[in-house]
């Protein structure tokens, strides 16, 4: 199959011949899109940036839910040869109104719910605010003289004086900047302190579309139902960027994904390829299956040859169809899916794969399909792409530092020298922070953070994230989070209060309780990854708006 050598010649020619199919449906509202309304959106948009002066590679900020609008603007903003700076709408005003001024973004796009918090005047740079719910101007520069306002007020009547009857598919044509030119400036949502602007180029973002085309993990009138968040890169690169290039109709699932309203969507939908994070199916896991398989009855059962495989047929099918029964694969990712659930879900035949990634390779590392994805591992190496290489004498044996070269690494980080050099060698090679191995195919096997590894007093590497893994299964543990006190592992625990109140155990109860877990949590960790004590919390870990636990907060 021919790509185009350039991200933006992807859309051009991808607009142009899927132009009567469906591109986006809200939904919210159940209004669609085609691709042939979707290039004339975008359209709209480069006009009015034109109009209001944007120049190429000048910042554009977007802050907003998951809509058919959202990604309007950025798609608009990256073929026009701008840089567009998503920001999670889970950041406070304070951190949000801190990125578009670190950032230098000029215009800004925004929900108006979300605009209601911000204040213009903290933001000096910005020379216009458009809502991303109307499309109307929501603030302006006094400077400009109200250019940007009378510009948005009479778009319409601009673009039908310039496209004399119809919009067709050879207007359809986009800048191409040089391929290392920033498209997007992607602020992380990092666990180790305040977030740094992750600068990706049209070559990065190219290197993951590309092999999501050639993978075929969409294709031309394939379905996709777009819930996890597109500010961030994982949502973004595959309910986003792949399904455009490739003509799939993207449902974009704007509320807050519940695993009741998620249910529902996954059923109408009935996607070809589900994208999602570990915790939809740890929840599905520990609310629905593990109550299941630990009756007496059931527990029994499953010690029978013939009887075993049946009844995990029976889960299997219902999880398949609870996914909307037309996908070819469950892809996981954003985080570590916890280990029982995993050998579950492979124990069942469930088509599920883990991949690998971080914002800072927009985001792809790894990737298997289900079929050749090898349990406990985050899949292989992008063939042709990327390249990966573990810091370790044994490094298939013995875990050392991942880092990755390739297509896919990030410029930098923006304005931000010492952050770059800390993690960008003079030969290219990204090192990533994550400890793993890597089999001689290229398949990764992670262990756990680099800078959350306890060293322990017999000189043994203790990886927190697997023990808390263990302890996330346990009964009444909702999360958990294992650090070093006076040289002695300790547990802090988030309790499951609705499984407490199922069951009926009271808050009195509940250290006897965390006694017992404690028993049964030693007996399957190593000797020197005992835990001393568990130590409960009243209140939920602060997160990070990717929802990863903050663990500076509590390591000290």
């Amino acid at each position: 199959m021919d790509i185009p050598e350039h991200l933006n010649d992807i859309y051009a020619s991808g607009f142009r011949d899927n132009w009567s199919l469906p591109a986006l449906t809200d939904y919210g509202n159940g209004k669609t899109f085609t691709y042939a309304e979707l290039s004339y959106e975008i359209a709209k948009i480069h006009m009015t940036f034109e109009l209001s002066g944007l120049k190429r590679g000048d910042k554009v900020a977007l802050i907003g839910k998951n809509s058919p609008g959202w990604i309007m603007v950025f798609i608009a903003t990256i073929t026009y040869g701008a840089t567009i700076v998503p920001i999670l709408q889970e950041f406070n005003p304070t951190d949000a109104q801190h990125i578009v001024n670190h950032s230098e973004s000029v215009m800004l796009f925004v929900d108006n719910n979300i605009w209601e918090t911000f204040e213009l005047e903290k933001m000096p740079r910005l020379r216009g605010v458009i809502s991303l719910t109307t499309g109307k101007m929501l603030a302006e520069d006094p400077r400009n003289g109200g250019v940007l306002t009378n510009v948005t007020k009479n778009i319409n009547r601009r673009f039908r004086r310039k496209y004399k009857g119809e919009f067709v598919p050879g207007y359809v044509k986009y800048v191409t900047p040089p391929d290392d030119s920033v498209a997007v400036l992607n602020y992380t949502s990092g666990t180790t302190g305040f977030s740094k602007g992750v600068m990706l180029t049209y070559r990065n973002l190219w290197g993951n579309v590309s092999f999501g085309i050639l993978s075929r993990l969409h294709f031309q009138g394939s379905r996709c139902l777009s819930f996890l968040p597109l500010a961030h890169a994982y949502g973004c690169a595959f309910d986003m960027l792949v399904p455009l290039a490739v003509g799939t109709h993207i449902t974009v699932f704007g509320k807050l994904p519940s695993p009741n309203l998620l249910l529902k969507a996954l059923s109408e939908v009935r996607p070809n390829l589900v994208i999602c994070v570990p915790l939809i199916l740890e929840k599905i896991y520990r609310k629905q299956i593990l109550p299941m398989l630990t009756k007496k009855g059931v527990r029994w059962a499953l010690q029978v040859p013939g009887v075993d495989k049946a009844f995990y047929a029976i889960i299997r099918r219902k999880l398949v169809e609870a996914f909307g029964g037309a996908f070819e694969e469950v892809i996981v990712g954003g985080a570590p899916l916890n280990h029982e659930v995993e050998e579950f879900l492979h124990r069942i035949k469930f088509p599920f794969t883990v991949g690998y990634g971080m914002t800072e390779c927009g985001p792809l590392i790894s990737y298997t399909p289900w079929r050749q994805f090898v349990i406990g591992s985050s899949g292989r190496t992008l063939p042709g792409i990327m390249h990966s290489k573990i810091l370790s004498d044994d490094p298939v044996n013995v875990p050392g530092e991942i880092c990755v070269r390739g297509v896919n690494v990030m410029k930098g980080y923006y304005k931000n020298v010492n952050a770059t050099e800390a993690v960008l060698d003079p030969e290219g090679w990204l090192h990533t922070g994550d400890m793993g191995t890597r089999s001689d195919d290229g398949t990764i096997f992670i262990k756990g953070r680099y800078k959350t590894m306890i060293l322990s007093s017999n000189g043994q590497n203790i990886y927190p994230e697997e023990i808390e893994a263990k302890l996330n299964n346990m009964p009444y543990v909702a999360e958990s989070l294992v650090v070093e006190r006076n040289n002695r592992l300790i547990a802090l625990v988030y309790p499951d209060y609705e499984a407490m109140d199922k069951f009926g155990i009271t808050n009195e109860q509940l250290p006897e309780e965390m006694d017992k877990v404690l028993a049964d949590l030693n007996k399957l960790v190593a000797p020197y990854e005992r835990v001393d004590r568990i130590q409960l919390i009243a209140n939920e870990f602060e997160k990070t708006p990717k929802r990863s636990i903050k663990r500076y907060l509590y390591n000290a």
